[in-house]
């Protein structure tokens, strides 16, 4: 039996109905990777331009990254998380409390996206007192019980569930997403905001999952404005486009909460939720009050993320990614077809939307034939999403749109 024939009797068959359902390819199964390359146990190789949905920022084994797993291996791989800390949790609280524009900033450790958004949606609750989460079209903030309901990529992922949900979150317009303006997005949360109950607004600085939508300059400032005229504090999730995905540590100084996740731990799962002191502080007067898991702050995933931090700066890769993004966008839009809507994106994030669903999964089919790894998003399926690793060779991201035409017309 072949090994997608083994996958198939043993998953949640949520995800072959859902692939079924799109019309995706032949699933492939992967063996190895190394650097901005991955093989399938076929022994194919592909340029890797997903790089693990865009958590392997520094790619496949990178050398300083793999030496300081191993250290940390051989030295401790779990401790007592919020109990005792070990020394390599406290330099990283350290490392990631100095990103947050605000000083003194704190940092609460967890172990996924979702869950770093779980933590920012606890921590606006206990300092503003208020329910209210105002989310927009579009968003994607991971699927655990707290940010499940401000799901706008797609409403089938909370509909089983909206009877446990939050029911005091509503969505407001992405600017760029659907012909939405700044204007029209900014003067709907106002006006959700002036009901006086909304206490946290939770916002990516680019649309991810959604289809790569970079919105206009000034976004996030306006934000932060309205929603502190109202009482309300900004959490940006940058899960994905923090720590250099889009091109720099942070997409913008104008918030109280930052989620960082996905490329922290190099490949291995840790995720944070920094935030100022102020808004911090609610934790302390909820005494009693903690949120924490098992394996958060676990030492081998603080040493991983430490090593990746270092080698972002050791390396320059955020200034890196910012030029590549450029100079790959250029040369995409240069083999532009008539399938082909939009080429957009900021950094090592970059979006090709394609005329519908249907022909994003046979442009992702033709571009496995060619040797690339792709995948799709968009709030319809049709955008080809390219996260690489910031370490790939440029040729092989550049040499992707020299194949587009032939992939997105197959």
């Amino acid at each position: 039996m072949n090994w997608a024939a083994r996958l198939a009797r043993v998953e949640c068959p949520a995800f072959p109905a859902r692939q079924s359902a799109r019309r995706a390819p032949t699933p492939i199964v992967l063996a190895r990777g190394d650097g901005d390359e991955i093989w399938d146990v076929d022994g194919r190789r592909y340029v890797d331009l997903t790089a693990g949905f865009g958590s392997l920022l520094l790619g496949h084994g990178h050398p300083g990254w793999s030496a300081a797993l191993a250290a940390q291996s051989a030295r401790l791989v779990q401790g007592l998380g919020d109990v005792y800390a070990s020394d390599v949790k406290v330099m990283l609280l350290e490392e990631l409390a100095a990103l947050h524009p605000s000083p003194g900033a704190r940092v609460l450790l967890t172990q996924s996206g979702s869950d770093a958004v779980t933590a920012a949606i606890k921590t606006a609750m206990l300092a503003t007192g208020k329910n209210g989460i105002i989310a927009f079209d579009g968003a994607y903030h991971g699927l655990g019980y707290a940010p499940l309901p401000a799901c706008g990529f797609s409403p089938s992922f909370a509909a089983p569930f909206e009877a446990q949900l939050n029911p005091h979150v509503r969505f407001a317009p992405y600017p760029g997403l659907r012909g939405a303006t700044l204007d029209a997005s900014l003067s709907f949360v106002g006006e959700i905001l002036r009901g006086g109950d909304v206490g946290l607004v939770l916002v990516e600085p680019v649309l991810g999952r959604g289809g790569i939508v970079v919105p206009p300059l000034g976004f996030l400032e306006s934000l932060r404005e309205l929603a502190h005229e109202h009482g309300a504090l900004v959490a940006a999730d940058e899960i994905w486009t923090g720590l250099g995905r889009a091109g720099a540590w942070r997409s913008g100084d104008d918030v109280d909460i930052l989620c960082f996740g996905k490329g922290l731990g190099g490949g291995l799962p840790i995720s944070a939720c920094v935030a100022t002191d102020a808004a911090m502080a609610g934790w302390a007067r909820a005494v009693g009050t903690v949120h924490t898991s098992t394996h958060a702050g676990a030492p081998l995933a603080c040493a991983a993320a430490l090593a990746t931090l270092r080698v972002l700066r050791d390396e320059d890769l955020i200034e890196r990614a910012r030029l590549l993004g450029e100079r790959a966008l250029r040369a995409y839009r240069e083999a532009l077809s008539d399938r082909v809507r939009a080429v957009r994106g900021v950094g090592l994030m970059i979006g090709i939307e394609l005329e519908s669903g249907e022909a994003a999964q046979a442009a992702i089919g033709a571009a496995l034939e060619r040797g690339y790894l792709v995948i799709a998003g968009g709030v319809d399926g049709a955008t080809l999403t390219l996260t690489p690793p910031l370490t790939i060779d440029e040729a092989a991201l550049v040499g992707f749109g020299s194949a587009l035409r032939a992939i997105v017309d197959a």
